[in-house]
């Protein structure tokens, strides 16, 4: 809704279009003149609409009001919208007429029952007193005076401390109106006297389809993405993205193409953000650096460059998690698709070390003026994660002690530019876990075993040599496949040699720690009793029992038990004790005392020994 000026001579009337082009006296910038004057025109508040209108149709109307959330998300015009409603000669009411004389003053700031204070400029203790006389004196023609205090947080402990009363009992005829954006910093108790409404930032979709409407009222076209551009760099506040339309009409008053967008702002667009990515995926460095310069040379800012590159990587890692198409903040919905090929191409860890590396660039670049060295840094770093998602499977692997994926380099694709490059790690096989196959660059390859034809069924089988020793995982299987142990003759020294062979076979930190032992001792029918050196060793392998009593069962070739124990911490013995060799308190306190160099420090410093008990 277009308002009239506060230097037209009537303001009841309304001002024909030409008041408001540029040039005229009367003209007024976007943001003021499309500001909302009702609560259905509030864009992206709609349950603090509801909730305010409920309470003036049901007469549940608060003495104070506390409205918080970040800039331009709507606060004051709220609290100016709701002014009217109290106020209104058609009042109290949930849509006021914005007709009356009262209605149009509220709406440009300057009604004299309805007071907007500033509170970084009237801060002290001496304007809140002033406050306080003035509330006593009835309105002068309204319904209720009206105290609105914008950025409320800035008064003082004093001055917080005077309104307290007040602000509790009012007269009946006033009401306060508190904006702000750090609730943090208003006293407790001011906060528990006010009805608190967080206003949450507006919704990209939103505020798009209000720049849609301006340029319309304004008779200007746009390119596709222009107002989704404007809208995702205002990051949710409609008053920001107002102010950049408004710069946009300046510097293309008739048409706004999307190239405009990105010359005006500084920011780079997105076939050339896609384009880093894609050279950051497929580890080229010079690719990276080529396409910094050109943005370079365009006029991109680094510094927005790089928050930027943060927004779509936070866009993959939401859709690499499972997100739809919804949540995307800084990309469109139409850019999904590619968005999520990214994703699982990167994969989570790779994407989650991208974005710490960036945000720790952002950091540096606030005390540096070497913003692009910073930023080509960070994109090549980020250009050489490109094994991370592969450390990230392998060590879940580790820990699930199953390790079975080939570490080898891969290609980069060819064809498309967005591949799949990590492959999925192959399905443990159900037997035994094997050790790690780990490819070594080709100079240090070995040289290939030849491939020796498979056995004949009617020749017999070769038997190993006796001289050769065998592998802990060859006399395990051996004994898995014989399975010929006897537990009923089974002594303590074969218990722990079929132990120890059975936990050298399991791979990772699990077989070295089963590994340290005192002793294995057999308990008929199907118990072995091993005795730990720690209790750190013991409680690990506790945790683990299950796979151990798996591989010891398949060891001996029969279900067993195994009993976990640790040495036991023997009780002092006096006689014993007196027999020891090794000094006592006592004794120690007397060697020390006739010490000759702790007699020296004695006599120098003026100070005695004594013994601490």
């Amino acid at each position: 809704m277009k308002k009239s000026s506060k230097n037209h001579e009537e303001p009841a009337a309304a001002p024909p279009v030409g008041d408001h082009k540029a040039g005229s006296d009367s003209y007024q910038v976007v943001a003021r003149r499309y500001r909302p004057q009702t609560f259905t025109e509030l864009v992206g508040q709609g349950s603090i609409s509801q909730a305010l209108s409920n309470a003036m149709a049901t007469g549940r109307v608060g003495h104070a009001y506390l409205f918080t959330g970040a800039r331009g998300v709507g606060k004051t015009s709220t609290a100016r919208i709701f002014a009217k409603a109290l106020d209104c000669v058609h009042g109290p009411t949930t849509t006021p007429c914005g007709v009356c004389d009262i209605c149009q003053n509220v709406s440009i700031g300057e009604d004299i029952d309805v007071l907007e204070i500033d509170g970084a400029s009237n801060r002290g203790i001496d304007e809140i007193r002033q406050l306080r006389q003035n509330a006593s004196i009835c309105p002068s023609r309204a319904r209720f005076k009206i105290y609105i205090i914008d950025e409320v947080h800035m008064l003082t402990k004093e001055a917080f401390n005077a309104l307290l009363k007040t602000l509790e009992e009012p007269p009946p005829h006033v009401k306060f109106i508190f904006c702000t954006t750090e609730p943090t910093k208003i006293p407790i108790t001011i906060l528990s006297r006010c009805q608190r409404f967080d206003f949450a930032g507006i919704d990209t979709t939103a505020i798009a389809e209000r720049l849609l409407h301006i340029a319309a009222e304004e008779g200007v076209t746009a390119d596709d993405g222009v107002f989704e551009t404007l809208a995702r760099r205002a990051a949710g506040s409609m008053r920001d993205a107002q102010s950049l339309l408004e710069q946009l009409l300046s510097f293309a008053p008739e048409h706004i193409k999307l190239s405009d967008v990105h010359d005006m702002l500084g920011t780079a667009n997105d076939q050339l953000l896609f384009r880093i990515v894609e050279a950051m995926f497929r580890s080229e460095p010079a690719t990276i650096f080529k396409e910094l310069d050109d943005a370079a040379a365009s006029g991109v800012d680094f510094g927005i460059l790089t928050e930027q590159m943060m927004g779509i990587l936070r866009d993959m890692l939401v859709v690499g998690a499972g997100g739809d198409a919804k949540l995307l903040l800084f990309c469109s919905p139409s850019q999904f698709p590619t968005v999520k090929e990214y994703a699982q191409t990167f994969g989570q860890h790779r994407i989650l070390a991208a974005l710490q590396i960036l945000d720790q660039t952002q950091d540096r670049m606030r005390f540096s003026t070497q913003g692009r060295i910073l930023t080509e840094l960070a994109f090549v770093r980020i250009a050489h994660l490109d094994h991370f998602q592969m450390v990230a499977e392998l060590l879940d692997q580790l820990k699930s002690g199953h390790l079975s994926v080939s570490v080898a380099p891969r290609p980069l694709p060819s064809v498309k530019p967005v591949q799949r490059a990590i492959d999925p790690p192959s399905s443990p096989p159900q037997s035994a876990p094997v050790a790690p196959v780990v490819s070594a660059s080709p100079a240090a390859a070995p040289p290939p075993r030849p491939v020796q034809p498979p056995p004949s069924k009617t020749a017999p089988q070769q038997q190993p040599d006796a001289s050769v020793p065998l592998t802990p995982q060859q006399r395990l299987n051996a004994a898995s496949t014989n399975s010929n142990v006897d537990l009923a003759s089974l002594s303590n020294v074969q218990a722990e040699e079929i132990w120890r062979e059975s936990v050298d076979s399991i791979p990772g930190a699990l077989g070295n720690f089963a590994s340290k032992i005192l002793s294995v001792t057999f308990n008929k029918p199907n118990v072995f009793v091993v005795l730990f050196e720690s209790r750190f060793v013991k409680e690990i392998c506790e945790k683990e029992s299950p796979q151990l009593r798996s591989v010891l069962s398949q060891a001996v070739g029969k279900s067993v038990q195994i009993q976990f124990t640790q040495p036991a911490v023997e009780k002092s013995d006096p006689a014993a004790a007196a027999n020891d060799s090794r000094p006592n308190q006592s004794q120690l306190y007397q060697e020390i005392a006739e010490n000759p160099v702790v007699q020296r420090i004695e006599s120098l410093f003026g100070t005695e020994l004594y013994d601490v008990k």
